[in-house]
């Protein structure tokens, strides 16, 4: 378990929200992409050193790819996977489940928040991760959702809050 102070989390909508779909070749996606490289790589020199990524699609594969370039250049970096429930990934793509079993390969660790499904996996993953750091980026674009319940919870408990407009 990592201090709170030098941990950070991330929010951000699943690719089905996002105006580009699963299309990540758009400007904009790719303009996303190096706004949270960006932001990563800021708070990585403002201190932070532990980074929780939900593990979903869109956003937070994005946020988890960032974090894995920038510890290949810092390796006091540390990447943990918040699995919101044990088969997360059992109805993606064959291609999107080959690039998450990757990417939390690549995590230093992961916590499984949850063996079985239940409605309130999601909203328990999110929990965990505003309640382990001390920082919140958020790719956010006004929808209501997890992402803006994540966002309200991590005010409600007095997180810094960066935003990414989508």
């Amino acid at each position: 378990m990592h201090e709170k102070e030098i941990s950070c989390c991330f929010t951000g909508h699943r690719a089905e929200k996002l105006p580009w779909k699963s299309n990540e070749l758009s400007p904009d996606c790719l303009a996303l992409k190096e706004r949270i490289a960006d932001t990563v790589e800021s708070v990585y020199r403002a201190g932070l050193r532990h980074f929780i990524c939900g593990m979903a699609t869109g956003c937070d594969m994005y946020f988890c790819e960032a974090v894995i370039a920038l510890r290949s250049e810092h390796d006091e970096i540390t990447l943990e996977a918040a699995i919101p429930w044990e088969k997360q990934s059992s109805a993606w793509s064959p291609a999107l489940k080959q690039r998450y079993n990757r990417l939390v390969e690549s995590c230093d660790y992961y916590t499984l928040v949850q063996t079985q499904y239940s409605p309130d996996c999601f909203m328990r993953r999110n929990r965990y991760m505003v309640d382990s750091s001390s920082l919140l980026i958020a790719a956010y674009n006004g929808q209501q959702g997890g992402t803006m319940s994540t966002l309200l919870y991590a005010m409600r408990q007095g997180l810094e809050i960066i935003e990414l407009s989508i």
